[in-house]
């Protein structure tokens, strides 16, 4: 039965002419009380992963939404739930900042 379903929306999506998207990881580096690079792109289901390469525990807080702790030396991610950009900063180092925002189509 599964394979039946599979066969249907492979099927269907050669008829719309959509491809199917794999989820990505988008990795950004913190080094030197920055994320680098502070602007990403990335669409729902990829997994952003921060690597800490500063000596101070950080932080990626999108306000009202999520957190991840990144511990001195450590990586953190999360997994984007929405297609809308959004702002986010270290609440340890609130001049850190940056970016995630929906690839254009």
């Amino acid at each position: 039965m599964l394979k039946r379903h599979l066969w249907i929306i492979a099927v269907a999506a050669s008829i719309l002419g959509a491809v199917p998207v794999r989820a990505e990881t988008v990795t950004v580096t913190i080094e030197k009380m920055m994320f680098s690079p502070a602007r990403i792109s990335a669409r729902p289901g990829d997994t952003i992963e921060w690597i800490n390469k500063d000596v101070l525990a950080h932080t990626a807080t999108a306000m009202g939404d999520w957190e991840v702790i990144i511990p001195a030396g450590k990586s953190g991610s999360v997994v984007l739930k929405t297609a809308t950009s959004v702002d986010y900063y270290c609440r340890f180092h609130p001049n850190m900042k940056g970016q995630i925002s929906a690839p254009a189509h």
